[in-house]
């Protein structure tokens, strides 16, 4: 007999490391579930959406378990959620008897997608991912198949989901090279989490390359939910009424992160003398448990109007109006805050300021709002140099620049006014990938729905 080879010996050992690798993780998740309380607990005193069906997180339950054959979705977070309401219609247009689990993990997840959900739906908690609670998640939910946006791969989920022979796709994957190199170094147990894969589809070749480099077995390019978002009209409406009630041309800072506004302030501050009378200024935080710390971050700026005070349709009061701040403190508006910059104002990328990897893009665009972004968006990168490719973005190094490309534009309505025309278009030549992506997964799970 041959002696092994190195690398058969190393393909005999990678087994042996995974199951480790995973014993380890499963082990130490089962330990931290006590810590998990106490953060919801903590979570729960800003947003009382932390506080519901907390048992869900564990895997029990305290209504009657779905028939079996639905289909799961986990859309972890806001963003996710409003990525997968075209999924959801192409889903149920290909198969009109289709019920939905749906499952989330942050509380503006759970409240944007009780919107999606019809009779016969289910919407939860997606488990904490410890043996136990996913196992009675399973058993509970008792899917055909399993689809999980963008990148929430757990390892444990994924192992249960394969013992089970369970298909699970990723879709609207996406993976950054930070994320890739990340993995690589707990390789022996997020490949084969990736492995288990029924496939993913992704967003952008360069995404589908590190796909396959983590581990996935099928990948296929599709391209990205979000150009299929439409805003609401009504939404749209809201925001030009919001234009003219201020007056002033609005200079949005959308979904902005923990350290931007500081550092938006200072820049703010020492421009003061050319910002007056000509821009009033918007902040929407990306995250609500942050409404109340942003506020008083900003009070330097002068009195602040705050959107929870305006009611639930109205326009703000003329005091409110007039406030050299306007602060977005509501949830399901962003479209109504773009419409409103888009009016002769622009907007600031809250996330690519910071090394944060940018917030989605697409959705200004769509609103025809032109759009300012940091050298930090490597969660977009492909959509954010097509966009501005298109002339709808425009990319900046540091947001004192960009609040002086700011001040150039306004001096430039010809060019402002081209960028807020060239956002729509671009958006809608994109659109038409909910419908594979639905036909494609909807293909591999089994036929039988009992």
């Amino acid at each position: 007999m041959p002696p092994p080879t190195e690398a058969g010996a190393a393909a005999a050992v990678r087994p042996r490391a995974e199951a480790l690798a995973l014993g380890l993780y499963r082990g130490l998740s089962t330990l931290l579930a006590p810590a998990l309380r106490a953060r919801l607990a903590w979570r729960g005193r800003v947003e009382p959406g932390y506080r519901q069906a907390v048992g869900e997180r564990f895997g029990f339950y305290d209504k009657p378990p779905p028939a079996p054959g639905a289909v799961w979705l986990h859309a972890v977070s806001l963003g996710e959620t409003r990525a997968a309401e075209p999924l959801i219609e192409a889903l149920r247009a290909e198969d009109p008897t289709l019920r939905l689990i749906l499952s989330h993990g942050t509380a503006t997840g759970r409240a944007a997608g009780a919107a999606l959900l019809r009779p016969g739906d289910h919407q939860v908690w997606l488990p904490w991912d410890a043996p136990g609670p996913v196992r009675r998640f399973l058993a509970w939910a008792r899917p055909r198949g399993g689809l999980l946006m963008e990148t929430e791969v757990w390892p444990g989920l994924m192992a249960e989901a394969q013992a089970r022979g369970l298909p699970v796709w990723l879709l609207n994957a996406r993976l950054s090279d930070r994320s890739l190199r990340r993995g690589r170094r707990f390789g022996a147990l997020l490949r084969p989490a990736h492995r288990a894969l029924a496939g993913a589809l992704a967003q952008t070749p360069e995404d589908a390359a590190r796909l396959q480099a983590a581990g996935v077995g099928r990948v296929e390019v599709l391209g990205n939910l979000k150009f299929e978002l439409r805003p609401e009209p009504a939404l749209l409406a809201r925001g030009r009424a919001w234009a003219a009630a201020s007056g002033l041309p609005l200079l949005l800072f959308a979904s902005s992160r923990e350290g931007e506004e500081a550092a938006l302030l200072d820049a703010w501050q020492a421009r003061a003398p050319q910002l007056a009378g000509r821009l009033r200024l918007l902040v929407v935080p990306r995250h609500p448990q942050r409404f109340d710390e942003v506020a008083a971050l900003l009070a330097p700026l002068g009195p602040l109007a705050r959107r929870s005070a305006w009611g639930a349709e109205g326009l703000p009061p003329p005091e409110a109006a007039q406030a050299p701040v306007w602060l977005g403190d509501s949830l399901g508006e962003m479209a109504a805050y773009y419409s409103a910059a888009g009016a002769g104002g622009l907007a600031l990328l809250g996330g690519s300021f910071a090394p944060l990897g940018g917030q989605n893009l697409i959705e200004a665009a769509a609103c025809g709002c032109p759009l300012l972004m940091g050298p930090h968006t490597y969660n977009f990168a492909a959509a954010a140099e097509a966009a501005c490719a298109a002339g709808a973005a425009e990319r900046l190094p540091d947001l004192p620049a960009a609040l002086d490309r700011a001040l150039a534009l306004l001096d430039d309505p010809a060019t402002l006014a081209a960028r807020a025309a060239a956002g729509p278009p671009w958006v809608a030549g994109r659109q038409a990938i909910a419908r594979g992506m639905a036909q494609r997964v909807l293909a591999s799970f089994p036929d039988d729905k009992t």
